[in-house]
Parts: C-alpha cells; structure tokens; sequence
C-alpha cells in the first residue's frame, strides 16, 4: 500500500534551493552548469533543466557560450522559499488522504482539519522563510 504525502520536496526542488543559494552568495559573479554540479555531486543534465525552469520564471539570468553561465536575477533576501517551492513542485497540497486514496466509510475525512492545518502551516513557514535564512538556521 503507497500513502499519500503531506509535504513532497523533490530532487529537482532541493537542486533549485541549493543552485540558488549558490548564485545568491555572490550576486556579480556568473556559474557554470558544471561549475555547480560539481560542487553539489549532481547531474550536470539534471541541474541545467532545473536552472533553465529558474532562469524562464526570472530568478536566474542565462547568458549562453564560453564565458557564459547563471546568475542570480534577484537577492536571496528577496525570494521565499515558497516561491521556489511552488515553481517547481506546484501548490502545497492542504488536504488529502494519508493513504493515497480515501478507503474509510465516512463521508468526510477524519483526519482532514489535521492534514489541512500542517499544509497551512508549512505554506506560511515557507512564504516567511527567504531565501537568505537557509545560510543562517542552525542545525
């Protein structure tokens, strides 16, 4: 039996947060694809559609050839976490069943105020959370 999830980040989502907080650090410099994805141990072909989906929504600039690369288009204290999440991921879900599919016999979900309040939550955390907060929480 596969369950639903409540909160999903993907491959793809932990690439762009980390892509982006590497050309944040240094706002005047430009990237390369390579450059990045050796630094993150991660596919090369994976990172660059990550960054073209970036660049296409204006977080990123693309400057293609030899001497090109990406840089960041905004501040990072500028870009919530929830901006990035949603262009890649989509909407947070704010209900849903833990199963995957609604398997009680009752007409409405028991369970549906407790999985609405943590995606409501995780949605404000995220929209209040910039960008510029990852270098600084502590572990």
């Amino acid at each position: 039996m596969r369950g639903s999830c409540i909160f999903r980040i993907s491959d793809a989502t932990i690439l762009g947060l980390h892509a982006m907080a590497i050309l944040t650090a240094d706002l005047k410099r430009s990237f390369s694809v390579k450059e990045i994805a050796s630094y993150l141990k991660v596919s090369e072909n994976h990172l660059s559609k990550v960054l073209q989906r970036l660049a296409k929504a204006g977080y990123v600039n693309s400057v293609r050839g030899p001497s090109g690369g990406f840089s960041a288009a905004r501040k990072a204290s500028q870009i919530s976490l929830l901006e990035l999440y949603e262009l890649i991921e989509g909407p947070i879900p704010v209900s849903g069943c833990l199963l995957g599919t609604p398997r009680c016999r009752a007409k409405t979900c028991r369970l549906n105020d407790f999985l609405r309040d943590i995606g409501s939550q995780m949605e404000k955390f995220l929209a209040k959370t910039k960008l510029s907060q990852l270098t600084t929480m502590k572990e």
